[in-house]
């Protein structure tokens, strides 16, 4: 097996669970879920979707820095929200994140009897290591394995 090297900021929220928040392994670079809380005080960002999406792409952000990405780097996005009606939102909020730069998206309502987070995001894109950051992230409630993408 290849040399695994984590990688970790402050200024994302801790895993809070048995992992890391992004890891390196044969030149990818793959993130843990990023929630809508903010590092500074562990807690979820108040007032509903626009300031968590908000919160997340700060924390996807931050995580993406800390493998040597920046957002122009990304080569790939795939969003699902449990809303369709929050894609406006998203969408002028993705644009901020990514300004002139497009990658590839895929935007996708999900729906489930059990409570869903408000948004999950992956990314890929080549790191300042010449590795790549597949990445997801979400918001909303506890419950869901950023790994496998599956409920708990």
């Amino acid at each position: 097996m290849s040399e695994i090297r984590r990688h970790h900021t402050a200024s994302a929220p801790p895993a809070i669970g048995p992992y890391s928040q992004s890891i390196e392994v044969d030149g990818w670079l793959y993130t843990s879920g990023q929630v809508g809380l903010d590092p500074a005080t562990g807690e979820l960002v108040s007032g509903g979707f626009e300031p968590q999406c908000r919160r997340v792409f700060a924390n996807l952000g931050a995580v993406l820095a800390s493998g040597g990405c920046r957002y122009r780097d990304v080569a790939k996005a795939v969003v699902f929200l449990a809303d369709m009606s929050d894609f406006p939102t998203l969408n002028g909020i993705y644009a901020e994140a990514f300004g002139d730069h497009k990658p590839a998206r895929s935007t996708v309502a999900v729906a489930a009897e059990a409570p869903l987070p408000r948004i999950v995001t992956c990314l890929v894109a080549p790191s300042g290591t010449t590795s790549r950051v597949i990445s997801r992230r979400w918001s909303g409630r506890a419950g869901f394995d950023s790994v496998t993408g599956l409920l708990l």
